[in-house]
């Protein structure tokens, strides 16, 4: 792989969204499987260092939006997803009932939720805070973390 040039302001330019972002909640929201990811062009990929600090980032932006979704009116699920072998498709996750459809709440019935966490990021996520579970499919490998006091769970 090529060299990951700009690195500092790249990282500069993550936690400066990170730090300020705002859900701009109001009495006629909803989301709809809204995501965020952090890492859209992969560069999660080149090293387990830049992936752990991708990781960071997706743990601050969930506790940044679960302190905005507190003063929120309506039921609301939220979660991280972190792929296996897929840096570019972790993200954020908030979803509400919403005028879209009716497929609310989110379920999945696969989830592990007394898996192993991979060493590669255990010390990232506070277990007090957060739990954590694996799914495993044909296709991919997710670590779901959700918050314990806060939304539905999944």
């Amino acid at each position: 792989m090529k060299k990951f040039r700009g690195k500092k302001r790249y990282f500069r330019n993550l936690w400066e969204e990170v730090n300020t972002y705002d859900l701009k909640l109001n009495n006629e929201a909803y989301f709809d499987f809204w995501h965020n990811h952090l890492d859209f062009i992969g560069v999660g990929e080149s090293s387990l260092k830049i992936r752990r600090e991708h990781i960071k980032a997706h743990i601050a932006l969930y506790d940044r939006l679960l302190k905005q979704l507190e003063e929120f009116k309506k039921t609301y699920q939220s979660w991280i997803c972190i792929h296996e072998n897929d840096p570019m498709s972790d993200a954020v996750y908030i979803h509400t009932s919403n005028p879209n459809n009716d497929y609310f709440p989110h379920k999945m019935n696969d989830l592990d939720w007394h898996s192993n966490i991979p060493n590669a990021f255990k010390d990232l996520i506070d277990l007090y805070k957060f739990n954590v579970a694996y799914y495993k499919s044909e296709h991919e490998e997710v670590y779901y973390i959700q918050a314990k006091e806060q939304g539905i769970k999944l």
